[in-house]
C-alpha cells in the first residue's frame, strides 16, 4: 500500500518541471545544435575559436541555471563545478574555455534534454487531457451525432484504454524526473577530476586535523602522564640518595623501600611510553598485518573470529590504515551494537586490500551516527579508499573498506 502511494504521488514542482522544462530544452538543444554547426562552419576562419570558446561558457551559464532549476522545482541539488581559471593572457585564456570539459558536458546535456523535455510535457500536460478524451468519449460521439446509438465495443475500449494511460501518468512522470535528475548529476556537476580533487582535499583536511588533535593528546599525555612519572622517579632517586649519607649510617630499610618506589615508578614510565608509542604505530605492524589483526583481536572484549588471505603485503601507509580501521570497527562493534561475536576477514590480493567486520548486533550503524565511522571514511579516502556500510535494523551489521594495496 505503501509503495501504490508513493507511486501516485507526484510533487507539485515534479509537474511544473516537465511544463517549464520543455522550453527551455528547446532553446538548450537549439543553442547546442548551433554552436556545433556554426561552430563547424567558422573553423576555417579566424573567429571560428573564440566563437566556440564564447558558446562554451554560454553553456557553462545555461548549465547553471537548469541546475538552479532542479534545484527549486525538484529539490535536487547538483553540485556546481569549480570557476575556470584566469591564466595571463587571451590566447591562454582561450586555451582554457576550448578545453573546459565542465562546459563540453553541459552542451551534451542540452541535446540530451530535448527529448526528455518532450517526453515529459507530453506525459505531464498532453497525456491527462488525452485520457480524458477516451473515456468520455461514448458520451462525445452521442452529443455529436443526433438519434440513439448503441454501445460498442470501441466505447468500452476507449475508456478502460483511457483509465490505463491516466493511472500510468504519475508512474510514468516520477520516471521522466529520475532521469532528469540522474543526468544532471552526470553532465551538469563537476568532472570526475575535479570530484576527485575535492574528495582528496577534504580528506587531506580531515587528516591534518586528526593528526594535530593527536599530536595535541600525545603533548598533553607526556607533559601530564610520563612527564610527571619522570618527576616523581627523580625525587624519590634524591631521596635514595639522602638516605645513603646520613651522619649515622646509610638507613638501609628506607632506601630499600625508595628503591622498589623507584623500580614500581620506572615500570609505569616504561608502560606509560609503549602505550603512547603504540597509538603512533604499533609496533605488531613490523611484520605485516598477519600479526598485528591477531594481536589486535586478542585485545576485544568479544570473541572474534579472523579470517586472513594476505597473499601480498601492501604499502606501509596502507597497513596502518587497514590496521586503525580494524581497531575503530570493532571498538565500534563492542560499544554500540550489544554484539555476542563478531568476523574480520581481511585480504589482500591483485593489488586491493578488503577489510571486512561483521557482527551480530542490533544494526542501525550508518555515516553520522555518531560512531566514528565517518571520520573512518574521511581517513580511508586519503589513501584511496572506500567504506561500504550493510547495517539494517535488527543487524547484522557488515563494514567492508576497500583499498589499493599501493599508492603509487
Amino acid at each position: 500500500m505503501a509503495e501504490r502511494r508513493r507511486y501516485f504521488s507526484v510533487r507539485g514542482g515534479e509537474w511544473a518541471f516537465a511544463v517549464v522544462g520543455l522550453p527551455l530544452a528547446v532553446v538548450g538543444a537549439v543553442y547546442a545544435l548551433a554552436v556545433v554547426y556554426a561552430g563547424a562552419l567558422l573553423s576555417l576562419t579566424v573567429l571560428g575559436l573564440p566563437f566556440v570558446a564564447a558558446a562554451l561558457l554560454g553553456a557553462r551559464g545555461l548549465g547553471a541555471l537548469h541546475r538552479w532549476l532542479l534545484q527549486r522545482l525538484l529539490g535536487e541539488r547538483v553540485e556546481a563545478p569549480d570557476g575556470l581559471p584566469r591564466p595571463v593572457g587571451l590566447v591562454a585564456r582561450g586555451r582554457v574555455v576550448l578545453t573546459d570539459p565542465v562546459a563540453w558536458r553541459a552542451l551534451l546535456y542540452l541535446v540530451l534534454r530535448l527529448p526528455l523535455g518532450v517526453l515529459g510535457f507530453a506525459a505531464a500536460a498532453a497525456l491527462p487531457p488525452g485520457c480524458g478524451w477516451l473515456v468520455g468519449f461514448p458520451l462525445w460521439g452521442r452529443l455529436l451525432e443526433p438519434g440513439p446509438r448503441p454501445i460498442t465495443w470501441m466505447d468500452a475500449a476507449s475508456v478502460v484504454l483511457g483509465l490505463l494511460l491516466l493511472s500510468a501518468v504519475p508512474g510514468v512522470v516520477r520516471a521522466l524526473t529520475g532521469v532528469d535528475r540522474r543526468l544532471a548529476r552526470s553532465l551538469l556537476g563537476p568532472a570526475r577530476a575535479q570530484r576527485r580533487v575535492r574528495e582528496l582535499e577534504t580528506a587531506r583536511a580531515t587528516l591534518l586535523a586528526e593528526n594535530t588533535d593527536r599530536l595535541r593528546r600525545l603533548e598533553r599525555d607526556l607533559h601530564d602522564g610520563t612527564q610527571a612519572r619522570l618527576v616523581a622517579l627523580a625525587i624519590t632517586l634524591s631521596l635514595a640518595e639522602d638516605a645513603l649519607v646520613p651522619a649515622e649510617g646509610p638507613d638501609l630499610g628506607r632506601l630499600r623501600t625508595l628503591v622498589d618506589l623507584a623500580r614500581g615508578q620506572t615500570d609505569d614510565t616504561i608502560a606509560e611510553l609503549r602505550r603512547l608509542v603504540r597509538g603512533i604505530h604499533p609496533a605488531a605492524l613490523d611484520n605485516g598485518l598477519g600479526e598485528a589483526l591477531p594481536e589486535l583481536t586478542a585485545t576485544t572484549p568479544l570473541p572474534v573470529t579472523v579470517r586472513l588471505d594476505l597473499r601480498e603485503r601492501p604499502d606501509e601507509a596502507v597497513e596502518r590504515a587497514v590496521y586503525f580501521c580494524a581497531a575503530e570497527l570493532l571498538t565500534n562493534v563492542a560499544k554500540h551494537s550489544d554484539a555476542r561475536s563478531a568476523e574480520l576477514a581481511v585480504s589482500a590480493a591483485d593489488g586491493r586490500v578488503s577489510l571486512t567486520v561483521r557482527d551480530d548486533g542490533c544494526g542501525g550503524a550508518a555515516l553520522g551516527a555518531g560512531t566514528g565511522l565517518t571520520g573512518l571514511a574521511g581517513r580511508l579516502a586519503a589513501v584511496d579508499g572506500v567504506l561500504r556500510i550493510d547495517s539494517p535494523p535488527g543487524g547484522p551489521t557488515v563494514v567492508t573498506a576497500e583499498l589499493p594495496a599501493r599508492l603509487c
